[in-house]
């Protein structure tokens, strides 16, 4: 009977062990929610990006196994708070009211707030001689030769009878003549080739000389702004900018969070390639977001691609996500520092978002 015992009280000792060694084996719950370039799907199903790839060298080093769990960004929250996931894989930006109800392992990514504008304009001679063929100039053209030609056709009217040395001849060539007077009077040339005679037509050449003047300084502004309307949006440099601007963003992230701080104005958009191509359409003048998200989402829009500003505002760092004292955040933010710390990391960087 007392070796019995004895034999139950060893089995009792050992069970404790048996246990922990089993669920030392079960597979690390990983949750992740889909945002590129960090977390995305690839053609074949498979899950890619910066921070997957930085897990799949972690759990190397860890030799575990794992189990990916696919959830929305607001259920990986809430999933890797209550401890029903094990870590949180993403772009999860390291802050104090995060940091409160789950821990954080070391970063492994830098970023920050970045803004993105159109593509400046092409500058020089043949930029300028490509603008006097764009739309808006012939639309300028095309409006001042119609009111030259109704100023000389006024004209025309009132000298024909009175002046037929000057604009006499046929219907084209008198109005052909009045044509030329109303333009180098417009311009103040004045040739003095031709000039009313009649009460009435220097009662119109009076009133169109005053007119003319308007006319050339309308005329020049039309142009310059038809040349130079692109320029506008350029002088967006910075975040100082920002405050004659109206910026695109996405709602419930650091980028809206920052914006309704410094009080600019700005348009919600359910998703980053929505906002960039606001920005490509005129709607809006910029996009402020993160600047890792910028970098890669630009790299897709192909000839649509902004110019990414290189200020880096509110920085930021990302980091894995764990329950709170969770016994992986030591071995787990060891790993990220090796592998983070590898000659070939940065390489793998690029491989997503390009040269910076």
């Amino acid at each position: 009977m007392n070796r019995i015992l004895r034999l139950l009280a060893c089995l009792l000792l050992f069970l404790p062990a048996l246990a922990a060694g089993q669920a030392e084996e079960e597979p690390i719950r990983v949750g992740i929610t889909e945002v590129p370039p960090f977390v995305m799907k690839s053609d074949n199903g498979e899950w890619e990006g910066i921070s997957i790839d930085l897990w799949r060298q972690v759990a190397d080093k860890l030799d575990r196994k794992y189990e990916w769990v696919p959830l929305s960004f607001n259920d990986l929250l809430k999933q890797v708070e209550s401890g029903q996931i094990d870590v949180a894989v993403g772009a999860l930006t390291m802050t104090a009211a995060r940091e409160s109800v789950f821990d954080f392992t070391h970063p492994f990514y830098q970023t920050g707030l970045s803004i993105a504008i159109p593509p400046a304009p092409e500058q020089g001679l043949m930029a300028s001689l490509l603008g006097l063929l764009s739309w808006d100039f012939f639309k300028v053209v095309m409006s001042l030769g119609a009111l030259l030609l109704g100023v000389g056709f006024v004209l025309w009217l009132v000298e024909r009878k009175r002046n037929p040395e000057q604009f006499g001849g046929s219907a084209a060539e008198g109005i052909g003549s009045s044509f030329w007077w109303a333009a180098v009077t417009m311009t103040t040339v004045g040739y003095g080739d031709k000039a009313p005679v009649s009460l009435a037509g220097r009662f119109v050449a009076l009133v169109w000389m005053f007119a003319g003047l308007i006319m050339v300084a309308s005329f020049t502004a039309a142009i310059t702004s038809s040349l130079t309307v692109n320029n506008l949006r350029s002088q967006i440099q910075g975040p100082e900018d920002l405050i004659q601007a109206k910026v695109a963003t996405i709602a419930n992230t650091a980028s809206e969070e920052y914006l309704q701080d410094q009080r600019i104005r700005h348009e919600e958009y359910p998703n980053l390639t929505e906002a960039m191509m606001s920005v490509v359409r005129g709607e809006t003048d910029a996009v402020v977001y993160d600047r890792a998200l910028l970098q890669y989402r630009n790299l897709q829009l192909g000839s649509d691609r902004l110019t990414l500003l290189p200020a880096v505002f509110q920085k930021q760092l990302y980091a894995l996500a764990l329950p709170a004292d969770s016994n992986l955040r030591a071995p787990v933010s060891e790993a990220i520092l090796t592998v983070t710390e590898a000659d070939n990391w940065q390489g793998n960087v690029r491989k997503y978002l390009g040269q910076d």
